[in-house]
């Protein structure tokens, strides 16, 4: 199955991009901890996404990616306030996260800690140095991708003209979990929406990819 990768960083719209592709009738995960999941879904956001997109990109040949940006006036506080509530979780050695979103966000947030997390610069760097390698990976492979910006009042029409199907010029793209909210994505309930766990156990991360195809 061709895929559709969601590769912006988290606090860049993913959710809101996510409930739209349901609604535009594609079989979706946020965030993908399973091989099922993996496999299921047509399109698939966040984590591994922003992390493992080299490794996504070869074991799902043809696929296609957007790649969502975000003003850094916006995203600097938003990310924060994510990566400062998740800080405790990602650290503990005894349960917290599981093993995959562990990976994930300290490769991609190098050096994470709560001195970092204030830093401005920090986040800055972070956020170009994940969009200039994913962005000159998909040019040099030569896989098809948009960038997109949710906040754009065409984004939908954008995300719709990319995809090959028609919607309504009136409807904007969704807005979800604004003010640093999270659970946006729990609450929906959609026959197309495809779960990221097995009934809240995720896979081993060092078999997640094995036999995905």
């Amino acid at each position: 199955m061709k895929k559709i990768f969601i590769a912006g960083l988290p606090r860049t719209g993913t959710t809101s991009v996510c409930a739209a592709f349901l609604e535009l009738g594609f079989k979706t995960a946020h965030t993908a901890y399973t091989r099922d999941a993996l496999n299921q879904a047509q399109v698939i956001a966040d984590t591994p996404v922003f992390n493992d997109y080299k490794k996504l990109a070869v074991i799902y040949p043809d696929s296609r990616f957007v790649y969502l940006e975000r003003a850094m006036t916006c995203w600097i506080p938003s990310v924060r306030q994510l990566l400062t509530r998740m800080l405790p979780r990602l650290e503990t050695q005894q349960g917290g996260f599981n093993d995959t979103l562990k990976r994930c966000y300290f490769d991609t947030f190098k050096n994470l800690s709560a001195e970092n997390i204030s830093c401005d610069k920090y986040l800055i760097d972070i956020y170009h140095q994940h969009r200039y390698e994913l962005l000159s990976f998909l040019e040099a492979k030569q896989i098809e991708h948009l960038i997109l910006d949710v906040s754009q009042p065409d984004s939908l029409q954008q995300l719709s003209g990319f995809l090959g199907v028609h919607t309504n010029t009136n409807i904007r793209m969704p807005n979800l979990n604004q003010h640093g909210k999270v659970t946006a994505w729990k609450q929906i309930v959609h026959p197309l929406k495809i779960e990221s766990t097995r009934n809240g156990k995720a896979d081993r991360d060092s078999i997640l990819y094995s036999s995905t195809i």
